[in-house]
């Protein structure tokens, strides 16, 4: 397994950490629990960086490393959901976003395409890291609701772009 991959594992196994983290309620829990998100993070933008930089693109990190991006951000999204700071339908788009696209490179894939990860995806996965990082930090109605405003709309946006980039790739005559 390469050091891309290895990153991408240790991104997987910090996300339970980072739930017990939050569940066990200790003094400077929610710092530590920042930590290890941030960490957590951290690893997506350096095995990308480390797999590209080194032509250490794998079959396994294709698939493995924007699950592990997900099951990070889908962990931190159902704790707020569960604790009352994001509503269960904010959480519901940014979920539905994620099987549509995916979905959608899948039959692009059937066709022979490969549908890369668009521009508005990537602002909407740091945005939303961004958001999950300071609704850790601060605890406040306002910012929990501009947070879930931003992760809502930036999520909207790029699956709609995905969509219409790639309206192509779906037979509509055939639905």
């Amino acid at each position: 397994m390469n050091t891309a991959n290895k990153l991408t594992m240790l991104r997987v196994f910090l996300i339970p950490v980072f739930l017990v983290v939050l569940y066990l309620e200790f003094p400077f829990h929610m710092i530590f629990a920042l930590t290890v998100f941030i960490l957590a993070s951290v690893t997506d933008f350096v095995d990308g960086y480390i797999a590209r930089h080194y032509n250490l693109v794998t079959d396994f990190g294709k698939f493995m490393d924007p699950l592990a991006d997900k099951m990070l951000v889908m962990a931190a999204l159902l704790w707020f959901v569960e604790v009352g700071r994001l509503p269960a339908w904010a959480l519901l788009i940014v979920v539905v976003r994620e099987f549509a696209v995916t979905g959608l490179r899948l039959i692009a894939v059937e066709g022979g395409r490969v549908i890369a990860a668009a521009w508005s995806g990537k602002v909407k996965t740091a945005s939303t890291m961004v958001c999950i990082c300071l609704m850790l930090v601060f605890v406040s109605p306002v910012l929990d609701g501009l947070c879930g405003a931003v992760i809502v709309a930036t999520t909207l946006y790029s699956g709609v772009e995905y969509f219409v980039k790639n309206r192509d790739v779906i037979d509509w005559s055939k639905v």
